[in-house]
């Protein structure tokens, strides 16, 4: 599509009145880009991506997404589609009592026949370096495999853009590495929210601090 797939034009929100986040926030995300978010525990990037995909009302402003605006809830079960969020933690993701129940609970819901969601499963774990975890009991993973399989659930919904909260949390360098040359890898576009600078160095094309409400060039 033409222009920006999630366009905020002047978004804010707060808490309460004594817990301001955004303060008049505008961002861009064009297809194939891969932006960095930055900035400080609090400071309002979880907010950002809850916003984007309505979990969270704006107070003032205006978002858009797959370019139409979105402001009632009906207006985001089409963003909620296509955009993939990814929690900072990975078990408000995961509810299903196996690694495959859990994978396969998307692509299932949006159409998918069983062998074509075997199909995935099987697609997304190889592309994660986690073939053979189909049957693992899902509470029973350390908090990086958890983090893994989380990523699964929304990579084998094939979204047209990926919202990630966090996505090296709990990793090893090794899986760390994975994830980066996995994302470059892609297509989609992405906003990223990371306290990794190193992660992001390697995988952001653009890279942006929330600071004051505000987002500016990192």
């Amino acid at each position: 599509m033409a222009g920006p797939l999630i366009h905020l034009h002047d978004v804010s929100f707060s808490y309460g009145p004594d817990r301001p986040v955004l303060a008049g926030c505008d961002f861009q995300l064009a297809p194939g880009e891969r932006v960095g978010l930055i900035g400080a525990n609090g400071s309002g990037k979880t907010t950002l991506l809850h916003l984007i995909v309505g979990l969270l009302r704006p107070e003032s402003g205006r978002i858009e997404a797959f370019g139409a605006p979105r402001g009632r809830q009906t207006d985001f079960h089409e963003v909620r589609c296509r955009a993939g969020l990814l929690f900072q933690d990975a078990d408000d993701q995961l509810f299903c009592p196996t690694v495959a129940e859990d994978i396969a609970f998307g692509p299932l819901n949006l159409g998918k026949s069983q062998h074509e969601a075997r199909h995935i499963v099987g697609q997304t774990l190889e592309l994660l370096g986690l073939a053979g975890y189909e049957d693992r009991i899902t509470y029973r993973l350390s908090g990086g495999e958890k983090r893994l399989v989380a990523l699964a659930t929304i990579l084998a919904m094939q979204p047209d853009v990926l919202l990630l909260d966090e996505p090296t949390a709990g990793l090893d360098d090794h899986y760390s590495a994975r994830i980066a040359e996995i994302f470059i890898g892609l297509p989609q576009a992405m906003l990223i929210v990371s306290h990794d600078r190193q992660f992001l160095a390697h995988t952001a094309t653009r890279l942006l601090r929330l600071d004051a409400g505000r987002l500016e060039p990192a």
